[in-house]
């Protein structure tokens, strides 16, 4: 069960490992873009490709999916960042259900692991399976991989990271559950400690907007943690009173201090750098995009974008 191309490399190393996949369960297919073409998920792209029977629920608790997935007849069901599901789900089959997390729990429970891992300038990640129980990412851990985390990392790398060292602990885990079942002994399982718990809550718009007046680090893992989307944004009034969107992906922080209370202020020469003033320092934006346009290097930004000297990013 699983939707984007989180949850990809976990199909296609069952698949590549010749575990019987029964069905593939994704979201149902819905309008994209500014056509509003219908786009299928990732996980149903690569069904279809390798002719895998998909089932797309609305509804998870509807009688006819669960009686479809009753006569599929499932030893285990697996998750890779899909929907939460109701108990008539998650407690049918006979294994049990376990789900990939991206994060070392207890720690980032809940929506976005990998975006508040960079956010709060963590120096290690992971994932972990565990399985699944009536409260979201509370279940029983089975296995763990811890993953270390570079200071320049984003969070579109660290994914990428998690994706694939995720992909190999799904293989374990299938496998360990595989063994235990054919030795019939117990799993070994550890019981998350609810105590140290942290919470990845849903990345919201407001939770986007850069705030000047923290710390120029505390601002720099803000946008890599939010890089490349759903991106940290600054508003600012251009010189016909608009105001204008600049959403940046790519920034680092200087050496020297700010010197000066006014937070926001820029600091470029129109040509080939664009520097920010914050409470504490100067951060160099490297890569942004303007509302409409394209994502540029500061350089090209430039070539077609020039600020005049009282602009103030807010």
């Amino acid at each position: 069960m699983g939707t984007p191309e989180f949850a990809v490399a976990s199909l296609d190393i069952l698949v590549k490992n010749n575990f019987n996949i029964v069905a593939v369960i994704t979201s149902p297919d819905k309008p994209s873009g500014r056509g509003q073409k219908i786009q299928m998920s990732a996980v149903k792209e690569y069904a279809l490709n390798h002719q895998l029977k998909i089932l797309q629920p609305t509804n998870l608790k509807d009688e006819q999916f669960i009686n479809q997935l009753k006569e599929l007849n499932g030893d285990l069901q697996l998750v890779v960042a899909f929907r939460m599901l109701p108990e008539a789900v998650w407690n049918m089959p006979l294994m049990g259900t376990f789900n990939l997390h991206a994060s070392l729990l207890p720690k980032y429970r809940g929506a976005a692991p990998i975006n508040w891992c960079i956010i709060n300038g963590d120096k290690e990640s992971g994932v972990t399976t565990f399985k699944l129980t009536h409260q979201i990412d509370t279940g029983n851990i089975l296995l763990q991989e811890k993953v270390m985390v570079n200071e320049t990392m984003t969070a579109g790398e660290l994914h990428d990271v998690l994706m694939n060292v995720g992909a190999e602990l799904i293989l374990k885990t299938v496998k360990t559950i595989d063994d235990n079942a054919y030795e019939k002994s117990e799993i070994n399982f550890i019981k998350q400690d609810d105590s140290l718990a942290t919470h990845a809550p849903k990345i919201f718009r407001e939770t986007c907007k850069i705030n000047w007046n923290q710390k120029a680090k505390k601002i720099y893992d803000l946008i890599r943690g939010l890089s490349p989307y759903p991106t940290a944004y600054t508003e600012f009034i251009d010189t016909n009173g608009i105001t204008q969107t600049l959403k940046i992906y790519n920034t680092i922080v200087l050496e020297q201090k700010n010197d000066e209370a006014l937070c926001g202020a820029l600091i470029t020469d129109n040509r080939t750098y664009i520097h920010v003033k914050c409470s504490d320092g100067i951060l160099q934006i490297n890569e942004l995009q303007l509302q409409g346009k394209k994502r540029l290097s500061v350089k090209e930004f430039l070539n077609g974008n020039k600020f005049s000297e009282d602009i103030v990013f807010k």
